[in-house]
């Protein structure tokens, strides 16, 4: 079994923690946040951990102001806090009265949005990060193929075969709808949001039509939104909006559907192994995926959009920032080859830098300020605050 893994945000959070009083870490289920909150308060002397989810923890929370006071020089770490929602009204008081940073350490599997006291009690008190599964620089370039089929959940990634670790992730989808999802308060049919996770599955990397959707499962188009929008606020789904420049082109309106781990994506659609996946059509898009999440997740201060007209012009992915513009085109091949569609979007954008970032050992230039790069360096790249 393979030791403990270092995770990119340690130091960001230990930095937060320094200069909030209150830090929440936000994730899907079991994506490592348990592991990582561990292994960070072990390393301070005074801290205390409670699982909300068992009972006799959730309990010593009754009258958190009483339980606070006799921890006052402790860091309290609260896990899976969207159990306990109504705590964020109380902690506000005993923020404001004690008045000092690294007070409390929040996880949840759940984002701000739903779990939206937070947002309203601790305005001004709280900083947020969001953990994704392992990427790849958390694992080493050398694990790109396993990292790729199996995902980057934990349990999933560190499986002893490519057979455990599919049958980890059933396990996962089939927990995450009977319990998860209830357990937020939401009353949905199992069955009907499992169908809408495996058609959000086969449209993997394509524009989003709700109402073809709604038609395949026999709901509403604002009932797939609204189901979407559960998806996406518990980190599964990712829906990618689209640019819209100043340039008078037809463009699309509809976001592009993402499932956010490839190893979920994969165990959806009944793909068990590389060979499986070679010979699958979602290829190119399973790639494509897995690129423009390792990338979201290392530039949360960027704005994130795809840009494509109807005369076929494209970019897989624009980061944006102020005035500053980055394209991003992902090739699943050691020889990428972009298309006229990708330079005439460069010129029409009149964006300088642009990566195409694909399975290749190193990186090369292609055209002045267009660079191939592999997965690795590109996450390196973007990990700089100069990204």
């Amino acid at each position: 079994m393979q030791g403990y893994i270092q995770r990119y945000l340690t130091d960001h959070i230990l930095k937060r923690l320094r200069y909030y009083p209150a830090v929440a870490l936000l994730g899907p289920r079991q994506c490592g946040k348990t592991t990582l909150a561990k292994h960070i308060i072990s390393k301070i002397k005074n801290a205390v951990y409670l699982d909300l989810e068992r009972p006799v923890d959730a309990n010593k929370l009754r009258d958190p102001e009483v339980f606070f006071e006799l921890n006052r020089e402790k860091l309290i770490c609260l896990d899976e806090i969207q159990v306990l929602p109504d705590i964020f009204t109380a902690l506000r008081p005993i923020l404001d009265e004690e008045g000092r940073n690294g007070r409390v350490f929040i996880l949840g599997s759940a984002s701000r949005e739903l779990v939206h006291q937070s947002s309203e009690s601790l305005a001004g008190r709280i900083s947020y990060l969001e953990l994704t599964p392992f990427t790849l620089d958390e694992v080493g370039e050398n694990a790109l193929y396993t990292l790729w089929l199996r995902g980057g959940f934990p349990r999933s990634f560190l499986a002893p075969d490519d057979r455990v670790s599919f049958e980890w992730r059933e396990d996962f989808i089939r927990t995450f709808l009977e319990r998860d999802i209830p357990q937020l308060g939401f009353r949905i049919p199992a069955a009907s949001i499992r169908r809408l996770w495996q058609m959000c599955a086969h449209m993997h990397g394509q524009l989003l039509n709700a109402s073809l959707i709604g038609e395949a499962i026999g709901k509403s188009h604002h009932t797939v939104k609204s189901y979407m929008d559960i998806l996406s606020e518990t980190f599964i789904l990712r829906l990618l909006p689209p640019f819209h420049s100043n340039i008078r082109k037809r463009l699309f309106k509809s976001p592009k559907i993402f499932i956010r781990d490839t190893g979920l994506l994969h165990c959806l659609l009944g793909i068990e192994d590389h060979n499986d996946l070679l010979g699958h059509p979602v290829f190119g898009a399973s790639w494509e995926g897995l690129v423009i999440e390792s990338i979201v997740s290392r530039t949360p201060d960027w704005q994130h959009y795809f840009y494509r007209t109807r005369t076929g012009v494209e970019i897989d992915l624009i980061l944006k920032k102020g005035r500053r513009m980055i394209a991003i085109e992902c090739k699943a091949t050691s020889s990428p080859s972009p298309t006229k569609g990708f330079w005439q979007a460069l010129k029409e954008l009149e964006i300088k830098d642009a990566y195409i970032v694909a399975p290749v050992s190193e990186s090369y230039p292609i055209e002045k300020g267009v660079k191939v790069v592999s997965l690795h360096d590109a996450i390196k790249l973007f990990s700089s605050e100069k990204a």
